[in-house]
């Protein structure tokens, strides 16, 4: 539920940032152009042409992320929400399964499975579970 609408963001993003490479290459030539003949005028070294180049490129690429409202960090959006996530349900999982000594607890994990899973400490052999978590997460990257 969380994953899957930021998964379809970030690739919707990332599309935006491959299609902008054509548009991006063929300023960074005129760039490139204008910059050795504004460099030859003013008798500029190699050394301040590139550092001008460099400086309008980034300009310019910047103007085209605000344009399209695509800059790369968004795209790391998704890791920065799925990496606590996990560690979160980890460690709520192990304080779960093995920082559980009230006896309470761990009988509510042994009795508490439904279908084929009855008892929530074992592992499960039917291997139902770990494969169909990972079909989701296949589906989750496909879409």
């Amino acid at each position: 539920a969380v994953t899957l609408p930021l998964a379809a963001h970030q690739s919707r993003l990332l599309a935006k940032l491959e299609n902008l490479q054509p548009e991006i290459k063929k300023l960074a030539e005129r760039l490139r152009y204008e910059v050795s003949v504004r460099g030859k005028q003013l008798g500029w070294s190699e050394k301040v042409a590139r550092f001008h180049f460099k400086k309008n490129l980034r300009r310019i690429i910047a103007e085209l992320y605000i344009r399209d409202n695509c800059h790369p960090f968004k795209a790391t959006l998704l890791m920065w929400v799925q990496i606590p996530m996990w560690v979160c349900v980890s460690l709520a999982l192990r304080n779960c399964s093995v920082g559980a000594m009230d006896s309470e607890v761990q009988e509510q994990f042994s009795t508490g499975g439904t279908l084929w899973f009855t008892d929530l400490t074992a592992p499960d052999s039917t291997w139902i579970l770990p494969v169909s978590l990972g079909l989701m997460n296949l589906m989750i990257v496909e879409v």
